[in-house]
């Protein structure tokens, strides 16, 4: 099958498949009873924090987190150091604390895959998927292009709803420049920045890149055919129509857009409370707000930075990475 008609089949039946799994909770008028799988980020505390909070958007009255499972990872340290202290934080938030992946399962209705290392991630949405529960993945998505590609394949085949998404994405800004709302008119290129910490077990942009890189195709949509490594920090993506998108590690969040109207600075990180709003509409209806190509796009736009790093600069194709990706899901099939 080729790549491009496999990656719109994808979407097409996580489409299709959405009715079946919207979660039961909606009609009955209960909460949608959510799973936390680790809790060594922040994340997991601030997304449990913003849903009490009698304050918070009225999209996140009808979701409520319930159980979490303190997974964390031995080889890295900030996991180590911050698994106790969540967890601790959540249960003193009512959360019960429960002891594997399948106790969490038996007790919710969606899950949220939260652990701060991408490595596990696959297995973990792999236990939701196969137990039919709708899954947010948090970044990143996964340590490697083919475990994301899988993840998805997974989701089709079982008929689960899945996505993943930086919170940058949602933030009122990029999205106004996304629906041509912000006055640039069309995008003819972007520089978006974001911090670009690093972490030995995944490729260099994926551990924290992947808020500025996000932003960048939140803006520029997809259809990237080329990315060449610039720097220690920097990569630059060539779209099929000829734009440039570049990517900088950078303090902060933002971007520069240049549109055929005008040019300047749009957006921010506006918290978390976008990104969690779309992730209770997405448990509620079962439709993702992020196509599965665009995800598969941003994790192959940061594969071909590594790649072109270790190639010296040359310019890396998209379609290349993907294929490499298929190749190693096929090896690595009993």
């Amino acid at each position: 099958m080729r790549l491009k008609t496999y990656l719109g089949l994808v979407c097409a039946a996580m489409i299709c498949a959405a009715a079946a799994h919207v979660v039961d909770a909606r009609e009955s008028g209960s909460p949608i009873r959510v799973g936390i799988i680790g809790v060594d980020t922040s994340h997991a505390v601030a997304f449990t924090t913003l849903l009490k909070d009698p304050k918070a958007p009225k999209e996140l009255a009808q979701m409520k987190i319930v159980a979490a499972y303190p997974v964390g990872s031995p080889d890295i340290p900030a996991s180590q150091e911050k698994v106790g202290e969540y967890t601790e934080k959540l249960r003193g938030m009512g959360v019960e604390i429960v002891g594997s992946t399948d106790e969490l399962l038996k007790r919710v209705d969606a899950v949220l895959v939260e652990s701060v290392d991408g490595r596990p991630h696959l297995a973990q949405a792999r236990a939701a998927i196969l137990a039919g529960k709708p899954v947010f993945v948090d970044k990143p998505m996964a340590a490697s292009l083919a475990d994301a590609m899988q993840i998805f394949r997974l989701a089709k085949e079982k008929h689960v709803p899945c996505f993943s998404s930086s919170s940058l994405r949602f933030s009122k800004g990029f999205q106004a420049v996304r629906n041509g709302k912000a006055g640039f008119g069309p995008v003819r290129s972007c520089t978006a920045w974001g911090p670009m910490h690093t972490e030995p077990h995944h490729p260099d942009f994926f551990w924290y890149g992947i808020h500025g890189v996000e932003t960048l195709f939140t803006i520029m949509g997809p259809g990237c055919k080329t990315v060449i490594r610039t720097g220690p920090e920097s990569a630059v993506g060539v779209w099929k129509d000829g734009r440039v998108g570049v990517f900088l590690g950078d303090n902060g969040y933002g971007a520069m857009v240049k549109g055929v109207k005008k040019s300047g600075e749009a957006g921010g990180f506006d918290g978390y409370a976008p990104l969690v709003v779309e992730i209770a509409k997405f448990f509620q209806t079962g439709k993702p707000p992020v196509r599965p190509e665009e995800t598969l796009e941003i994790m192959a736009f940061m594969e071909a930075a590594d790649q072109s790093k270790r190639q010296g600069g040359a310019p890396v194709s998209i379609e290349s990475v993907m294929k490499k990706a298929e190749a190693q899901i096929a090896a690595a099939k009993p």
